[in-house]
């Protein structure tokens, strides 16, 4: 994993650095937070310097100013860079349910609309998801397959994808999961298959894709704690499940019953 530079930073220029602007360097390297949600008076008082101190202690990193250094580290965590951003439970509760709705808020619904259609009409549904994207696109398998047939997950441990994407038909829907961080392999992927039926769930920074994927779904993920949420996304997947089943109807419930009997047969589930 890429070390923030704010660090590496303050890691090549340590040993020049004066003992007040030290004491700076060490309490920043424990709290980057700080560097973020502290004015510069207030990274003075904490580390019991002056403000001149703090002012010149960035720009002997490199940094035009203390500003600098703050968009910096906002960039870095916006990319995906697990660190850790707010420390206030429930100010953090408060950001959860405001990235939620500003998902709806902000969903183009014809897209999503024609994505539910789609999910009911495909002969089989791909779902490919990688990194912290694949547990989304397992749930998303997880809740589909309840209520319709012909529903994959890929890739599989220890599986490869050419196979699998050999066989992708004109009425085959797939579906990609790709939130920031995405491997190197999304962007040849998603060249190969742009010609087939896709749909894209991902992060703002998906956007970029737009003009290759029949529907996009842009979900909020937040930068404001160290591992980001996908509260949003699972928000957004249940939505369109429900929404599945309440256009499959018969064919959906029929599915369950007969999913429900087979949990009987083979005494899978616990019994209340």
């Amino acid at each position: 994993m890429a070390k923030i530079p704010f660090i590496e930073r303050i890691e090549q220029q340590y040993q020049s650095l004066s003992p007040n602007a030290r004491l700076i360097a060490d309490h920043l390297q424990h709290t980057p937070l700080d560097v973020v949600s502290c004015s510069v008076a207030q990274i003075a008082e904490k580390t019991q310097t002056s403000k001149a101190t703090v002012s010149r202690f960035f720009r002997q990193l490199g940094y035009d100013s203390h500003h600098d250094a703050k968009q910096e580290l906002n960039t870095f965590r916006a990319n995906g860079y697990p660190m850790y951003m707010e420390s206030d439970q429930g100010g953090a509760l408060n950001r959860e349910i405001q990235r939620i709705e500003q998902t709806w808020s902000n969903l183009d619904q014809a897209q999503l609309n024609d994505l539910i259609q789609s999910i009911c009409q495909a002969s089989r549904i791909t779902l490919i998801g990688f990194r912290n994207s694949y547990p989304v696109a397992l749930h998303f398998r997880q809740q589909l397959l309840q209520i319709r047939s012909k529903v994959r997950l890929l890739p599989q441990p220890g599986q490869t994808l050419s196979e699998e994407l050999r066989d992708i038909s004109e009425d085959e829907l797939v579906i990609l999961v790709g939130f920031r961080r995405r491997p190197k392999i999304f962007k040849p992927l998603l060249d190969k298959i742009q010609h087939h039926n896709v749909a894209l769930l991902a992060d703002p920074s998906g956007q970029i894709y737009a003009d290759q994927v029949k529907q996009l779904i842009i979900c909020q993920l937040g930068q404001e704690q160290a591992l980001d949420s996908y509260a949003a996304p699972m928000s957004v997947i249940s939505i369109i499940c429900n929404q599945v089943f309440t256009l499959l109807d018969k064919t959906a419930d029929r599915r369950i019953s007969e999913i429900s009997a087979l949990y009987e047969e083979l005494d899978e589930l616990e019994k209340r």
